[in-house]
């Protein structure tokens, strides 16, 4: 796409805004820094400016455009329906494609793992034996002692992975195996109600087997068969976020094509941010078939022969920025867990905020990201709860590791995986 098609996309978008700053108390950089500049009202600005010749593409304002989450908050209250998550694409789009040395701007390691790992995620399935080994021997916990891995966040983020497991391989009424491998299709048990694919993605392969596992139990105990076609590819939208729109496109189209030759009835992805990224990337066809796990299953039938035990505790709900802003699907995880007889739920406080994980945004902005990973810590620790559930697993690593470092004992976990657990499939 050349420099001339991307600079008329964002100047035709940006002339919607109005300047009324309807977003600006929902813009969570903008609450934190006070700066004009570094509002989506500021940013769209800048953006026409830039795109229309009339400022410069300079380092200040590749800073600014760095310090949006892509949240999207803005765009979801929007009074004009300014369709901001896609301006700012454009313009990260627009950065990589002008001739200004931006290459201090991310890590060479955080571009080397996505294209070495999370653009072949199939690589993070033949390393999982490695990782859990790892796990089991310390040797991450050793490296962690080292102050060139532990002030790196990246290697941070490695060494605090949550439980390495391996995926299903069987399921039967009474019987669950596991091994190495995703198998293509897992038959429904018992009454057969439908076909579903299901969406791995790439980070979730390795840091959220768990959440998976779940959520073909679920769906297989209800009477769907779950499809998961070997062939699929990441989501694409950590390198949407970069800029790296064609990329994410060829993903698209990929996952496009695996899903295709299976005869399912919907798409249904365990991470929100997937999810949005699928959505929005025409990955469900004309006819849509991606859906959230929990909508997906508050939806479904045959739960009056399913029996889930009793759980009498507090449950915090956090809300991600996909779910909440794009998908609109914040409701679901909250009528899902109600399935749980004595539960208390309730919304982890300030949930229209975002926590700070934002894709890669932790480890490119970590002085922004950790005051707002700081105002959650602060909520669940006030809360007195022992289970927080979210609907993303970006945003769960990286809560789950800043209660770590705090010392807070709080579990993090998927709501399908809590439910999975309740009805007697901890996997």
């Amino acid at each position: 796409m050349s420099q001339t098609i991307t600079k008329n996309k964002i100047i035709e978008e940006s002339n919607r805004c109005v300047s009324c700053g309807l977003c600006l108390p929902h813009c969570p950089t903008y609450r934190l820094l006070k700066s004009e500049a570094d509002s989506p009202r500021g940013r769209i600005a800048l953006m026409n400016g830039v795109a229309s010749g009339r400022i410069p593409l300079n380092s200040k304002f590749i800073q600014h455009m760095d310090r949006c989450l892509t949240c999207r908050a803005c765009e979801a209250v929007c009074p004009n329906d300014v369709q901001y998550g896609a301006l700012i694409d454009e313009t990260r789009h627009l950065i990589g494609q002008s001739k200004i040395d931006n290459s201090g701007r991310k890590s060479f390691l955080q571009d080397l793992f996505l294209q070495l790992l999370l653009s072949h995620p199939v690589r993070l399935d033949y390393m999982r034996r490695l990782f859990y080994s790892a796990q089991k021997k310390s040797w991450f916990r050793w490296a962690g002692k080292v102050k060139f891995f532990a002030d790196h966040a990246l290697f941070k983020l490695i060494l605090q992975l949550p439980p390495v497991r391996f995926p299903l391989v069987k399921i039967n009424t009474g019987e669950v195996t596991v091994g190495n491998q995703w198998q293509r299709l897992y038959p429904a048990v018992g009454k057969h109600r439908g076909e579903v694919g299901l969406f791995l993605g790439c980070v979730a392969r390795l840091a959220d087997v768990r959440t998976l596992n779940a959520s073909i139990a679920v769906l297989n105990y209800l009477g769907y068969a779950v499809h998961v076609p070997n062939d699929q590819t990441c989501c694409g939208a950590l390198h949407q976020h970069r800029g790296a729109i064609n990329k994410a496109g060829l993903f698209a189209k990929k996952n496009q094509a695996a899903f295709a030759g299976s005869n399912i009835q919907a798409i249904i992805s365990t991470a929100s941010g997937c999810a949005t990224q699928l959505l929005e990337s025409g990955v469900g066809g004309d006819n849509d078939r991606i859906v959230d796990i929990s909508r997906f299953l508050v939806f479904s039938e045959g739960w009056e022969r399913i029996e889930i035990a009793p759980l009498a505790e507090k449950i915090l709900v956090h809300d991600p920025c996909s779910l909440r802003n794009v998908l609109e699907g914040q409701r679901y995880p909250y009528q899902l867990l109600e399935r749980i007889p004595g539960v208390q739920v309730e919304p982890l406080a300030n949930n229209d905020q975002c926590c700070g994980a934002a894709g890669t945004y932790f480890i490119d902005q970590p002085e922004i990201s950790g005051m707002l990973l700081n105002d959650k810590i602060t909520a669940i620790r006030e809360s007195g709860a022992r289970y927080l559930v979210t609907s993303n697993v970006g945003c769960g690593m990286h809560i789950a590791n800043g209660l770590y470092e705090n010392g807070i004992e709080v579990e993090v976990l998927h709501p399908v995986t809590l439910l999975a657990r309740q009805m007697g499939l901890e996997l």
